[in-house]
């Protein structure tokens, strides 16, 4: 992550905007610190590490909390975004999507047909959207990333089935991951009950390793074979983030260059968790 502490971001909602800065203390991460390395060769946490995450991951889940009490039909997608970095800021965190190779906002609010990275703007919710909101938090040097979905107003039933279909891929994708296990488990998780229920997986975007950098290895595909793929080690620490679409998995990329969305215009949701891997089974890290 290279980013100024002070470059700007724009705050607001609808036409009026403000100009808003990381403060000057806030500091970005140093990433010259590497977690040391599992017998694959992937990036394994120690406890100091894990323990960081950890508190990423609780401000997180209470950041995305703040989301489910306040959205609601007539706010801008830009309100979302200020209420995130103001509560952020406050909390002693960093966003870290904002500047993240560029990227202009605090968070991602991807809305109906965009399948990931939608960039908060004058943007207004009505009923019916299906809206999903990713919220990535720096917290004393270390990341936490995750997402949900948000029903606005009374939407429709195919939009209801898929958002909980979504979810349902999300856990059953968490529930794959033990130590021992390969991550083509978790891919065949989400992939066998989505296509089984006529939906679609994404293949442009997967989950990722993360801890002290914003993306780490290993690469998280949540389309696959069981038995297949890397072993998972205890204590690794990714995230699992199926993007489910009810049309075709092919996306396309907007002029902004971040948006992707579906292909065909149908609809897309996603849900996302980082977890660590561990003997027994699995940890939650953005759990509330």
């Amino acid at each position: 992550m290279n980013i100024g502490r002070n470059d700007p971001c724009w705050c607001g909602s609808g036409k009026k905007y403000k100009k808003c800065h990381l403060p000057s203390d806030l500091a970005r991460p140093d990433s010259s610190t590497n977690a040391g390395r599992g017998r694959g060769g992937l990036p394994v946490k120690t406890a100091g590490e894990i323990a960081g995450i950890r508190a990423a991951g609780s401000l997180t889940a209470r950041l995305l909390d703040l989301v489910a009490d306040r959205i609601r039909p007539g706010v801008a997608t830009a309100e979302i975004d200020s209420w995130v970095h103001e509560a952020t800021i406050a909390a002693g965190g960093v966003p870290a999507p904002l500047g993240y190779r560029g990227f202009p906002r605090s968070i991602c609010t991807s809305l109906n047909d965009q399948i990931c990275h939608g960039i908060p703007d004058g943007t207004v919710l009505k009923t019916g959207d299906i809206i999903n909101v990713d919220v990535t938090t720096i917290l004393d040097g270390f990341h936490a990333d995750a997402s949900r979905m948000f029903l606005i107003g009374a939407v429709s039933g195919k939009a209801r089935r898929l958002v909980e279909t979504a979810r349902e891929c999300l856990n059953r994708g968490i529930r794959a991951v033990k130590a021992g296990n390969r991550f083509g488990d978790i891919g065949q998780a989400i992939q066998e009950y989505a296509e089984n229920l006529g939906y679609s997986v994404v293949r442009d975007y997967t989950g990722h390793g993360i801890g002290r950098e914003f993306h780490e290895e290993p690469t998280v595909c949540h389309y696959g074979k069981k038995g297949t793929g890397l072993r998972i080690e205890a204590d690794m620490v990714f995230t699992i983030e199926p993007m489910i679409n009810i049309g075709t998995h092919k996306s396309r990329l907007l002029d902004n260059g971040w948006t992707a969305v579906t292909r065909d215009g149908s609809l897309s949701a996603q849900w996302e968790h980082t977890v660590r891997a561990t003997v027994r089974g699995v940890e939650i890290l953005t759990a509330t």
